[in-house]
């Protein structure tokens, strides 16, 4: 005889099991999986109405429908909706601004999304997220005036800037030149207001300046300065290879070099040397000479600079220099500093005070310490036979800092006299000119000085 109570037994026993079989299989089912989708709104807190908003929504399963809301005080818009017909693991969206967007004139509002995802969690509904993002609403542009700048720039030459920005929440300020080299402008005198040297270099034809300012809301105002351009010509030299030059003194280089080693043939090593090892350097050099100092200043002050006493100019800069074998042209480059030559191991003085960045060997250039002065403003001295100043040190007036030599790419016993403006080579005769410092420096701060005290 079959007893009931067993069948009962048994049967509740197979009912709890088949319960917990379903439980576990409900817990572990990625069909019942049960965490909410991701929604990731890139932004730092500011919207201008202009720019799309870049938003991500990421599920386990999958998204199945998704809704962007717009709040301001005077209630909600909707800014986006979509029932998807081929759910997606991973949605990419841009919030377009609502139509009118310039009406909207709260200062704060809140951007909510809503996904939902595939899940037969939640008694088949799916998980849902619910996500709110606060923006501060910043339609304004930034307010850019040109306070003074120097009359004119020449091709290879260098000039000042100092303008006047207003944002309640600026981000960045530039100079921007038509080479897409960036300038950094450094506070000046008052709150609110910017100085900057600014440089043409000598390879580009033509030259144009605009600063720019940007808040974090992404409003950018751009204004043009208006330089007088100067194109100055500067010498083509065509210059002959002698047998002797490369198996002399570029033969002697090459065994300094790692990219010349193995190298046989005499022009392949001198090709090597005038463009790749001469590129390797320049990096170096525009890479020292391209930090601008953050601090606010008052002035700039500058004496005209003259290196070395007595000296015989040699080679000039911004020379084109194109190399020839035998009728064949070879290679090419750009003397980017001004040769000036005296007597053997004769002393070099710097005239202006400033702080040493660089005091080492640095390939064609030999010996060669970079001396910062403030705003931008680099001095080099190549082919030194001895240096007299180290990395970190200050530097007064009229201090003897080197002695020239013939170290590096050098012929014979002269100085290799550099200057450069945020990374870029310019003409060392305009700062070695007293007028040209006043007209285009010092006048110009004077100037600028008197038009934002209102004088």
């Amino acid at each position: 005889m079959i007893n009931k109570k067993n069948i009962s037994s048994f049967g509740g026993y197979l009912l709890t099991v088949l319960l917990i079989g379903v439980g576990l299989y409900l817990y572990f089912s990625a069909t019942f999986e049960r965490n909410v989708p991701i929604v990731t709104l890139k932004t730092n807190g500011y919207w201008n109405l202009k720019k799309t908003l870049q938003l991500k929504i990421e599920d386990d399963t999958a998204i199945k429908s998704y809704k962007v809301i717009l709040r301001t005080k005077n209630g909600e818009s909707e800014l986006l909706y979509n029932q998807l017909l081929a759910p997606q693991k991973v949605v990419q969206l841009e919030v377009e601004p609502p139509r009118g967007a310039y009406a909207i004139k709260e200062k704060d509002i809140e951007i909510i999304v809503q996904a939902q995802d595939v899940s037969k969690w939640n008694f088949l509904k799916g998980n849902i997220a619910l996500k709110s993002f606060s923006l501060r609403i910043d339609k304004k542009r930034p307010q850019v005036s040109i306070v003074n700048n120097s009359y004119k720039i020449s091709r290879g030459g260098a000039a000042l800037v100092i303008f006047k920005v207003e944002d309640e929440n600026l981000h960045d300020i530039y100079i921007e030149s038509n080479h897409k080299k960036h300038f950094k402008a450094e506070p000046f005198y008052k709150e609110g207001y910017y100085i900057a040297l600014l440089a043409w270099p000598v390879k580009d034809e033509r030259f144009k300046a605009t600063v720019v300012a940007s808040d974090v809301a992404g409003n950018i105002t751009k204004s043009y300065v208006p330089f007088y351009l100067k194109n100055r010509d500067y010498r083509l030299s065509e210059i002959p290879l002698s047998d002797r030059f490369l198996h002399g003194k570029i033969a002697e280089l090459a065994e300094q070099f790692d990219e010349t080693q193995g190298i046989e043939d005499p022009l392949q090593r001198f090709k090597i040397i005038n463009e790749e090892i001469r590129a390797k350097n320049e990096a170096l050099i525009h890479k020292l000479t391209s930090d601008v100092p953050q601090e606010m200043i008052s002035d700039f002050r500058i004496k005209k600079m003259y290196p070395l006493k007595n000296a015989q100019v040699v080679a000039h800069f911004g020379d084109h220099r194109k190399y020839y074998y035998k009728g064949k042209f070879i290679s090419e480059a750009y003397h980017l500093g001004l040769d000036m030559a005296s007597h053997a191991m004769a002393p070099i003085k710097v005239q202006n005070s400033g702080h040493v960045v660089f005091a080492d060997y640095n390939g064609l250039y030999g010996n060669s310490p970079i001396i910062s002065h403030g705003l931008g403003l680099y001095t080099l001295y190549g082919h030194c036979s001895s240096v007299e100043v180290a990395e970190g040190d200050e530097v007064a007036p009229n201090s003897v800092i080197a002695n020239t030599g013939k170290s590096g790419y050098a012929m014979g016993d002269h100085l290799h006299f550099g200057v450069l403006v945020q990374g870029i080579e310019v003409r060392p005769q305009e700062w070695m000119d007293k007028q040209w410092i006043k007209l285009n420096i010092s006048d110009i701060i004077k100037s600028a000085k008197k038009i934002i005290d209102g004088k």
